[in-house]
């Protein structure tokens, strides 16, 4: 793992884990950072890397020539695949994207590397490497007292965007099956923490909170997410890439099962701490028509991972929202991101 192409790298997870591979590697890792900068991406999340060691390129994972010029020029030999579509209510209004950049994407990738790889004769796992960040949602979901997805769990996506990332996962998978591409795979729960976009149910939460608005919350508020801060999450990509079985799936979960009311609440406590005003910010707390298809329940079971690599969650929930809502209402800059 020197030379490493990240797709994605601006994006909430991706630019996370540019920060603490950087900051976790010596000095003879290579990174190039390949994202497309759309709504989800943004410059402003790497706006403090600056590492001689870090290049950034704007392009598409879905142009073969980038890609091919890219994997020769820096002679990849790591691919950490983060870009993707990935808000649920973006795609039940808009599909097509999700198709696109999911499942288009991610085949590009995968036909790039494979012929790169070839050509070179880095063809196993000592000198080549594909992993795929994928999600939970693919399993779709749980009830109450249902055990938590393991690796083994069968697919049953419920929307556009699941049901994209269940195929791109497929693509990756049968890559290795057929062509002996050296791949992972892992599926994590909900990510939280600095630098996540707007849209996403804690900023949004913060951002009402912070303009004393309306706090939406899906139906009656009781559907139930794992959550996982996202430094752990990048910890545990960096243990599948150095200690992983090539072929194999991780997954990689929180073990902190919450209903989004009761997220509602603790960010709001938090809120009233560190930016009080008058009245109390569950007060503003308000339930929204649900959306379709909306899944109620996610866990996942990381036994696997914590058996082979010793990987698991670091940072408690508590920890990890509070410097969570600091990042949010720590500085001018950040307010105006929300």
């Amino acid at each position: 793992m020197r030379n490493i192409l990240v797709t994605g790298g601006a994006g909430f997870i991706g630019a996370n884990f540019v920060r603490h591979i950087l900051a976790s590697d010596a000095n003879k890792l290579l990174l190039v950072n390949l994202d497309l900068l759309t709504y989800a991406g943004s410059l402003d999340n790497l706006q403090d890397v600056s590492d001689p060691r870090h290049i950034f390129v704007r392009g598409d994972i879905k142009d073969t020539d980038l890609i091919m010029r890219l994997l020769q020029e820096y002679q990849i030999d790591t691919i950490v695949h983060f870009a993707a579509e990935s808000h649920v209510d973006r795609s039940i209004s808009a599909p097509h994207c999700f198709i696109e950049t999911n499942i288009l994407g991610t085949f590009t990738l995968l036909q790039a590397a494979r012929q790169y790889w070839l050509q070179q004769k880095k063809w196993d796992e000592q000198h080549c490497r594909f992993h795929h960040i994928s999600t939970d949602e693919v399993y779709g979901s749980l009830q109450l007292g249902e055990k938590a997805f393991d690796e083994k769990s069968r697919y049953a996506p419920n929307s556009p965007y699941s049901a994209t990332k269940a195929s791109s996962d497929h693509l990756v998978r049968a890559y290795y099956h057929t062509y002996q591409l050296p791949m992972t795979m892992s599926h994590c729960s909900n990510n939280y923490g600095p630098y996540q976009h707007t849209e996403k149910l804690i900023p949004t939460i913060i951002r009402a909170c912070m303009h004393n608005q309306a706090i939406p919350i899906y139906g009656d508020g009781s559907n139930i997410r794992d959550w996982l801060y996202v430094e752990d999450h990048c910890r545990g990509i960096v243990d599948i890439l150095q200690h992983g079985k090539v072929g194999e799936t991780y997954n990689l979960g929180g073990h902190c099962e919450m209903s989004n009311l009761s997220l509602a609440k603790e960010i709001c406590a938090l809120m009233d701490k560190y930016f009080p005003k008058k009245n109390l910010y569950q007060e503003n707390i308000q339930f929204v028509q649900d959306r379709p298809g909306h899944d109620w329940r996610y866990a996942i079971d990381s036994h696997k991972i914590f058996q082979e690599l010793h990987w698991r969650p670091l940072e408690s929930f508590a920890s990890g929202l509070e410097k969570t809502v600091r990042f949010y209402i720590g500085d001018i800059h950040n307010q105006d991101k929300l």
